[in-house]
C-alpha cells in the first residue's frame, strides 16, 4: 500500500485551513513539508515558524525536507516545532553520517534525499542507517516540473538494492506525479509518493480520489 504525501508547497496559503480539512478528511495521513534556504535551491520557501503553528492543528505525520546546505544546523529546531522525520539532501550534507545520526538521537525517523544526477551507489554504505530514501524526480527548488524518466530507473535499481540487502527502508519520490503517471511509479518501487500540484491544483477532495483511483488500476 503506497503512502500518499501532499506537498504543502503547492497548497493555497491564503485558505490553508482549509486545505488542511480537506487532507484530513480524504484520509491522509502524511504531509511533506519543502524548507528551502535559497542557498542549496535557489527558492526560499517556508521553515519552523510555519511548522509549528501548523503542528497543532493536525496529526498527520510531519515529513520534513530539508533542502538547505548543512541541515544539521536546523535539525534540532525542527524537532521542537513539530517535525516527525526529516529527510536531508545527500549534496548538502558535509557528514551526512553524523547528521543522520543526530536527527535519530532527537527521536526522528530519517530520510535521505538525492538529486536526479546523483546516482544510487553512493548511497550505499548509507542505507542501513536511513527508514528512508528520497529519489528526486525534478532538479529540486520549484513546483509543477514534469518528471525526469530515467529517475524512475533509479528507483528500481534502489528497489532492487534493497532486496538483495534485505533492508526495509522507504522508497520516496518527489516530483512531477500526476494522475498519468503515478501507477507506474508505484509499480517502479516507490512506496511514499509525493504530490503537489497534482494534489493542489483545483478540488483537493477530488484529485486525491483520483490520484487514489489511479493507484488502484
Amino acid at each position: 500500500m503506497q503512502i500518499l504525501s501532499p506537498s504543502l508547497l503547492a497548497a493555497d496559503f491564503y485558505n490553508l485551513k482549509e486545505e488542511l480539512t480537506a487532507l484530513t478528511e480524504s484520509g491522509i495521513r502524511h504531509l511533506h513539508l519543502d524548507v528551502m534556504d535559497g542557498m542549496f535551491v535557489p527558492s526560499i520557501s517556508f521553515g519552523m515558524p510555519l511548522i509549528s503553528a501548523l503542528r497543532p492543528r493536525t496529526e498527520m505525520f510531519f515529513d520534513v525536507h530539508m533542502m538547505v546546505e548543512e541541515p544539521i544546523r536546523y535539525v534540532e529546531g525542527m524537532k521542537d516545532s513539530g517535525a516527525d522525520g526529516i529527510t536531508v539532501q545527500y549534496e548538502a550534507c558535509r557528514h551526512l553520517d553524523r547528521t543522520l545520526e543526530r536527527i535519530r538521537s532527537l527521536g526522528m525517523k530519517t530520510g535521505v534525499a538525492i538529486n536526479p544526477a546523483s546516482a544510487v551507489y553512493l548511497l550505499e554504505d548509507i542505507l542501513s542507517e536511513t527508514d528512508m530514501v528520497l529519489i528526486m524526480g525534478v532538479n529540486p527548488g520549484f513546483g509543477g516540473q514534469r518528471l525526469i524518466p530515467y529517475t524512475l530507473d533509479k528507483v528500481r535499481r534502489l528497489a532492487a538494492l534493497r532486496k538483495s540487502r534485505g533492508l526495509s527502508f522507504s522508497i520516496q519520490l518527489d516530483g512531477g506525479v500526476n494522475i498519468a503517471n503515478i501507477r507506474e511509479i508505484a509499480l517502479a518501487g516507490v512506496d511514499n509518493i509525493v504530490a503537489g500540484s497534482a494534489v493542489f491544483g483545483g478540488d483537493v477532495r477530488e484529485n486525491i480520489l483520483a490520484l487514489k483511483n489511479a493507484l488502484k488500476e
